[in-house]
């Protein structure tokens, strides 16, 4: 596709995307403001990045730490951009992470949060995190359950330059969406029973959950970042 085909594409499908937010946030009783989209250019190159940035998308999601600071380094000069870490984090990529990235939505364990924190305040770097659940026992997938989820949260209260904000998810993908609204719905409900037993509502202010096929539901449940790829920059190539 040449340049400016591709842009215009890419600008179409923000403005969509941003649409199809609107109308779940109208259908639940929501404010759109409140729902932060993160284009998620994993396997893209920069210059996809260029236009959906020039679309006005300035939150932008990577899964690989190593893809993720190329991206970076390839877009210093296109204006501010949040950076977020979507994918799996290797506690031995922890301190690279930590210093590129603005946002990582899968902390999974204590110990990978506390790594996290140490590099963080060796580095004089900041970071907002999440804590990933598993709410389905997927082998395949990383996330804590929730008895490890609530291990986290509690050792995030000894945490100065990592500060946890919320919950992720990736549900089992079904190209139903109705079928994982059961999952962004125990999400929002677990964080109600972790704020009701006393964790701080600081640290659970943020439901990232939903992608391309399911947003709209996330969104009805309670999302308030949504990791949108395909719709935005278009189906990947097998790599």
């Amino acid at each position: 596709m040449p340049p400016a085909d591709r842009a215009a594409t890419i600008a179409r499908n923000v403005r969509a995307v941003r649409e199809r937010i609107a109308g779940a946030c109208d259908r639940a009783g929501r404010d759109p403001g409140a729902v932060r989209l993160v284009g998620v250019s994993k396997t893209f190159p920069v210059t996809y990045v260029q236009a959906a940035v020039a679309a006005g998308l300035t939150d932008l999601g990577e899964n690989r730490v190593q893809e993720a600071l190329a991206k970076v380094a390839q877009a210093a000069d296109l204006g501010p951009i949040t950076w977020h870490l979507i994918g799996h984090l290797q506690s031995n990529k922890a301190r690279r992470a930590v210093v590129a990235m603005a946002w990582i939505h899968a902390v999974d364990s204590v110990g990978l949060l506390q790594r996290l924190e140490r590099t963080a305040r060796e580095e004089g770097a900041t970071a907002e995190a999440l804590v990933q659940v598993d709410l389905a026992g997927e082998e395949a997938k990383s996330g804590a359950p929730v008895d490890v989820v609530r291990q986290v949260l509690a050792a995030a209260a000894a945490c100065r330059a990592v500060n946890v904000r919320g919950l992720m998810l990736l549900p089992p993908w079904s190209a139903d969406p109705e079928r994982t609204r059961p999952y962004f719905r125990r999400l929002r409900e677990l964080r109600d029973q972790l704020a009701d037993g006393g964790v701080p509502r600081q640290r659970l202010a943020e439901l990232s959950m939903g992608m391309s096929n399911d947003f709209e539901v996330a969104v009805e449940e309670g999302a308030t970042i949504v990791r949108v790829g395909t719709a935005i920059f278009g189906r990947r190539a097998a790599r």
